[in-house]
């Protein structure tokens, strides 16, 4: 590759995907690598970096490039989801660890550190994400080794104050990851407020076009964590393939024009139906009502991103049959595409989800607001 960019605003970076020229071709598109084997040098070395496709690959190296761009970080691991960069971050610890976490984040994740977290050596503590008295409290002196934190966190979008929760986890020794993944780098950039290590399932906003799932760890210092999660995912085979990190590329060079839109249109519906009598709470960072306001307005800039919840004044089977009359949002699990999707959460979740069982998830995409808006108006009015 050649003509790398000169510094430039993130933005200028994801849209151009680092801006290389492909040397041998001029193509401005970066080619796609799917090789599986490299040939050795004539010596029996590797002198252009590459030896197999299981720890490395040049593809997934550029969309890593980006990523860290984005993040204003070290160094970015790509993994095949982002259960599995998530959890990478968790195994990643020095044993005995003891790791303080929200109740309130991202399910899948919860179900993990709650029944299989301790079979790996790592005791879990779970607390309210948004008091930083109670995350105070769960700290074990000499035990923890991370306070995780999900913010805005899902599906409730409670709000964590990054900066404080970096200041206490390194008074203590420990580390501060933070799932970023509704906040997206375009909104806020955890490392910056002190953060050690930064998650996104990259499924989601990151790519933006429900076509790949994918997982990435941005990292502060490639120091010994770093290493250790590095090797982790070289031995266990933990790395997206090659298309699938060249289609999230794709994605990310469209990513702040999205995450603005998404933000808008969000705030609009959050606006709109905060005085709707047919719902009795709109749950949205972005409108002063929200207890965790203040602190987002702070770490968050140009927007509060593009999810919401709703929960509907006549109750559970009101929220269902909600859910079950839209005709422009589509029923379906996962956020941050172009698409508009509605979910009754507490379905998905199950028994010991803290979603209450009126609440309806949505994740704003980038149809028009104000067909998004009649139409949600029009699926509350099947209850009347």
């Amino acid at each position: 590759m050649t003509d790398k960019l000169p510094p430039v605003h993130p933005a200028t970076f994801a849209a151009q995907a680092g801006g290389d020229i492909d040397a041998e071709t001029g193509a401005i598109v970066p080619p796609l690598h799917m090789a599986t084997t490299y040939i050795r040098d004539p010596d029996n070395g590797y002198s252009k970096g590459f030896i197999y496709g299981r720890p490395d690959n040049a593809t997934v190296r550029q969309a890593e490039a980006v990523v860290t761009r984005l993040e204003g970080g070290a160094a970015t691991l790509l993994s095949g989801s982002g259960m599995t960069a998530a959890t990478c971050a968790f195994l990643a610890l020095e044993r005995p660890a003891h790791i303080v976490a929200p109740e309130v984040m991202y399910w899948a994740l919860k179900l993990w550190l709650r029944e299989d977290a301790k079979s790996h050596g790592l005791d879990v503590t779970f607390v309210d994400g948004a008091d930083m008295q109670a995350i105070t409290a769960a700290i074990q002196p000499g035990r923890t080794k991370m306070i995780w934190l999900e913010t805005p966190a899902n599906p409730l979008w409670t709000v964590s104050d990054i900066a404080a929760a970096a200041a206490l986890a390194h008074a203590h020794g420990a580390l501060l990851g933070v799932d970023s993944t509704v906040a997206t780098p375009v909104l806020s950039q955890p490392l910056l407020l002190g953060a050690d290590v930064v998650m996104h399932a990259a499924t989601k906003y990151l790519n933006g076009h429900s076509d790949v799932v994918a997982g990435t760890l941005t990292f502060a210092r490639k120091d010994a964590y770093f290493e250790r999660a590095d090797r982790m995912r070289k031995m266990l085979g933990g790395i997206i393939g090659p298309f699938e990190a060249m289609l999230l590329m794709r994605g990310m060079r469209t990513l702040h024009l999205r995450v603005a839109h998404q933000s808008r249109s969000a705030m609009t519906v959050a606006r709109h139906f905060a005085t709707d009598p047919r719902v009795a709470e709109v749950l949205y960072p972005g409108l002063e009502s929200h207890a965790g306001h203040a602190i987002a307005a702070r770490q968050m800039q140009g927007g509060f991103s593009g999810m919401l919840s709703i929960r509907v004044k006549a109750g559970t089977e009101a929220a269902i049959r909600t859910a079950a009359h839209v005709r422009i949002w589509k029923r379906a699990t996962s956020l941050g595409g172009v698409e508009s999707l509605i979910e009754h959460r507490a379905s998905v979740e199950g028994a010991g989800s803290p979603c209450p069982p009126d609440l309806l998830r949505l994740s704003v995409g980038l149809e028009h607001v104000d067909d998004l808006i009649a139409d949600l108006g029009q699926a509350l009015g099947a209850n009347a």
